[in-house]
Protein backbone atom coordinates (compact mmCIF):
# COMPACT_ATOMS: atom_id res chain seq x y z
CA UNK A 1 0.00 0.00 0.00
CA UNK A 2 1.28 3.40 -0.59
CA UNK A 3 -0.11 5.52 2.52
CA UNK A 4 1.02 8.73 0.72
CA UNK A 5 -2.04 8.13 -2.03
CA UNK A 6 -4.11 7.37 0.70
CA UNK A 7 -4.06 11.41 1.89
CA UNK A 8 -3.76 12.52 -1.45
CA UNK A 9 -6.33 14.82 -1.81
CA UNK A 10 -5.95 16.09 2.03
CA UNK A 11 -2.40 16.80 1.02
CA UNK A 12 -3.30 19.35 -1.89
CA UNK A 13 -4.96 21.43 0.83
CA UNK A 14 -1.87 22.13 2.22
CA UNK A 15 -0.42 25.40 -0.12
CA UNK A 16 3.38 25.58 1.00
CA UNK A 17 4.79 22.50 -1.10
CA UNK A 18 7.31 22.10 1.92
CA UNK A 19 5.16 21.50 4.44
CA UNK A 20 3.30 19.05 1.96
CA UNK A 21 6.16 17.38 1.68
CA UNK A 22 7.06 17.01 5.47
CA UNK A 23 3.59 15.98 5.54
CA UNK A 24 3.49 13.16 3.10
CA UNK A 25 7.25 12.12 4.66
CA UNK A 26 5.35 11.82 8.32
CA UNK A 27 2.69 10.14 6.87
CA UNK A 28 4.94 7.32 5.55
CA UNK A 29 6.23 6.85 8.59
CA UNK A 30 3.10 6.18 10.41
CA UNK A 31 2.72 2.68 11.76
CA UNK A 32 0.50 0.46 9.09
CA UNK A 33 -2.12 -0.45 11.34
CA UNK A 34 -3.18 3.18 11.54
CA UNK A 35 -4.85 2.40 7.87
CA UNK A 36 -6.71 -0.33 8.72
CA UNK A 37 -8.21 -0.07 12.23
CA UNK A 38 -11.58 1.42 13.10
CA UNK A 39 -11.72 4.70 14.37
CA UNK A 40 -13.17 3.64 17.84
CA UNK A 41 -11.58 0.17 19.27
CA UNK A 42 -15.62 -0.15 21.03
CA UNK A 43 -17.82 1.65 18.67
CA UNK A 44 -18.89 3.69 21.23
CA UNK A 45 -17.37 6.70 20.43
CA UNK A 46 -17.44 7.85 16.53
CA UNK A 47 -20.04 7.89 13.85
CA UNK A 48 -21.08 4.47 11.76
CA UNK A 49 -18.75 5.48 8.88
CA UNK A 50 -15.90 5.19 11.23
CA UNK A 51 -16.26 1.82 12.15
CA UNK A 52 -14.50 -0.93 10.12
CA UNK A 53 -11.28 -1.72 8.46
CA UNK A 54 -10.33 1.67 7.47
CA UNK A 55 -12.42 3.43 9.44
CA UNK A 56 -9.64 5.77 11.24
CA UNK A 57 -8.29 7.11 7.82
CA UNK A 58 -12.39 8.03 7.05
CA UNK A 59 -12.27 9.70 10.85
CA UNK A 60 -9.19 11.70 10.04
CA UNK A 61 -10.02 13.12 6.19
CA UNK A 62 -13.57 13.93 7.71
CA UNK A 63 -11.44 16.14 10.23
CA UNK A 64 -9.55 17.59 7.26
CA UNK A 65 -12.42 18.20 5.33
CA UNK A 66 -14.06 19.80 8.25
CA UNK A 67 -11.04 22.30 8.55
CA UNK A 68 -10.71 23.00 5.03
CA UNK A 69 -14.38 23.59 4.49
CA UNK A 70 -14.12 26.17 7.57
CA UNK A 71 -10.71 27.50 7.12
CA UNK A 72 -11.74 28.09 3.13
CA UNK A 73 -15.14 30.51 4.41
CA UNK A 74 -13.10 33.99 4.70
CA UNK A 75 -15.30 34.91 8.03
CA UNK A 76 -14.01 31.74 9.89
CA UNK A 77 -10.61 31.48 7.76
CA UNK A 78 -9.95 34.59 7.37
CA UNK A 79 -8.90 35.18 10.69
CA UNK A 80 -5.93 32.57 10.16
CA UNK A 81 -2.55 32.83 8.02
CA UNK A 82 -1.73 30.91 4.98
CA UNK A 83 1.05 28.93 7.11
CA UNK A 84 -1.30 28.68 10.60
CA UNK A 85 -4.14 26.93 8.01
CA UNK A 86 -1.08 24.40 6.19
CA UNK A 87 0.08 23.28 10.04
CA UNK A 88 -3.18 22.50 11.18
CA UNK A 89 -4.19 20.90 8.39
CA UNK A 90 -1.01 18.81 8.51
CA UNK A 91 -2.06 18.52 12.47
CA UNK A 92 -5.25 17.08 11.41
CA UNK A 93 -3.66 14.51 8.87
CA UNK A 94 -1.53 13.03 11.63
CA UNK A 95 -3.26 13.48 14.96
CA UNK A 96 -4.48 10.28 15.66
CA UNK A 97 -1.53 8.56 13.50
CA UNK A 98 -0.20 6.91 16.83
CA UNK A 99 -3.76 6.18 18.92
CA UNK A 100 -3.08 2.33 19.29
CA UNK A 101 0.60 3.26 20.49
CA UNK A 102 3.36 2.64 18.73
CA UNK A 103 2.87 -1.03 18.45
CA UNK A 104 -0.93 -1.68 17.53
CA UNK A 105 -2.98 -2.65 20.48
CA UNK A 106 -6.54 -3.76 21.24
CA UNK A 107 -7.84 -0.22 22.89
CA UNK A 108 -7.02 3.43 22.08
CA UNK A 109 -4.09 4.89 24.12
CA UNK A 110 -5.40 7.51 26.14
CA UNK A 111 -1.47 9.04 25.60
CA UNK A 112 -1.65 8.62 21.38
CA UNK A 113 -1.37 12.65 20.56
CA UNK A 114 1.93 12.68 22.85
CA UNK A 115 3.31 9.55 20.60
CA UNK A 116 2.93 11.21 17.68
CA UNK A 117 3.83 14.30 18.86
CA UNK A 118 7.34 12.71 20.09
CA UNK A 119 7.30 10.82 16.69
CA UNK A 120 7.33 14.36 14.83
CA UNK A 121 10.02 15.69 17.17
CA UNK A 122 12.09 12.59 16.56
CA UNK A 123 11.63 13.23 13.11
CA UNK A 124 12.58 16.87 13.02
CA UNK A 125 16.37 16.00 11.13
CA UNK A 126 14.43 15.11 8.11
CA UNK A 127 11.93 17.64 8.09
CA UNK A 128 11.74 20.68 6.40
CA UNK A 129 10.11 22.68 8.96
CA UNK A 130 11.50 24.96 11.95
CA UNK A 131 11.22 24.20 15.16
CA UNK A 132 8.28 27.06 15.54
CA UNK A 133 6.93 24.72 12.98
CA UNK A 134 7.33 21.65 14.45
CA UNK A 135 5.90 23.18 18.00
CA UNK A 136 3.21 24.48 16.70
CA UNK A 137 1.77 21.38 15.08
CA UNK A 138 2.74 19.24 17.98
CA UNK A 139 0.59 21.69 20.26
CA UNK A 140 -2.48 21.54 18.42
CA UNK A 141 -1.87 17.90 18.16
CA UNK A 142 -1.30 17.29 21.91
CA UNK A 143 -4.80 18.82 22.56
CA UNK A 144 -6.63 17.44 20.38
CA UNK A 145 -8.63 15.51 22.88
CA UNK A 146 -10.07 18.84 24.68
CA UNK A 147 -11.84 17.50 27.79
CA UNK A 148 -11.04 13.84 27.50
CA UNK A 149 -7.20 14.56 28.44
CA UNK A 150 -7.49 11.81 31.55
CA UNK A 151 -6.46 8.23 31.61
CA UNK A 152 -8.47 5.79 33.08
CA UNK A 153 -7.00 5.85 36.74
CA UNK A 154 -8.47 9.90 36.53
CA UNK A 155 -4.33 11.72 36.20
CA UNK A 156 -4.44 14.62 33.48
CA UNK A 157 -2.22 13.22 31.10
CA UNK A 158 -2.92 15.63 28.26
CA UNK A 159 -2.96 19.00 27.97
CA UNK A 160 -6.43 20.83 27.61
CA UNK A 161 -6.68 23.94 24.52
CA UNK A 162 -5.72 26.87 25.22
CA UNK A 163 -5.26 28.86 21.73
CA UNK A 164 -6.96 29.85 19.14
CA UNK A 165 -5.32 27.46 16.98
CA UNK A 166 -5.46 24.07 19.72
CA UNK A 167 -9.46 25.18 19.90
CA UNK A 168 -10.17 24.43 15.87
CA UNK A 169 -8.26 21.29 16.10
CA UNK A 170 -10.32 20.19 18.82
CA UNK A 171 -13.34 21.45 17.12
CA UNK A 172 -12.78 19.45 13.84
CA UNK A 173 -11.77 16.46 15.49
CA UNK A 174 -14.60 17.01 17.52
CA UNK A 175 -16.83 17.23 14.97
CA UNK A 176 -15.53 14.58 12.75
CA UNK A 177 -16.39 12.13 15.93
CA UNK A 178 -20.14 13.48 16.13
CA UNK A 179 -22.36 10.39 15.40
CA UNK A 180 -24.98 12.66 13.53
CA UNK A 181 -22.50 13.82 11.49
CA UNK A 182 -22.89 11.48 8.34
CA UNK A 183 -20.30 11.48 5.91
CA UNK A 184 -20.66 9.18 2.71
CA UNK A 185 -17.22 7.74 1.26
CA UNK A 186 -16.42 5.77 -2.07
CA UNK A 187 -14.73 2.33 -1.51
CA UNK A 188 -11.39 3.92 -1.89
CA UNK A 189 -12.33 5.81 0.90
CA UNK A 190 -12.52 9.20 -0.59
CA UNK A 191 -15.30 11.22 0.63
CA UNK A 192 -17.78 11.44 -2.05
CA UNK A 193 -18.49 15.01 -3.06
Amino acid sequence: MNKVEVFKKEFSYIANESYATDAKYLVDSLPDYFFEVPASSTGKYHPKYTLGEGGLVRHTKSAVRIAYELLSNPLIGGKYTSREKDLMIMALILHDGMKSGQEKSQYTKTEHPLYISKHIKDNKDNLNMNDEDIAFVCSVIESHMGPWNKDFDGNEVLPIPKTKYQNFVHMCDYLASRKFINVEFDSNNNIIE
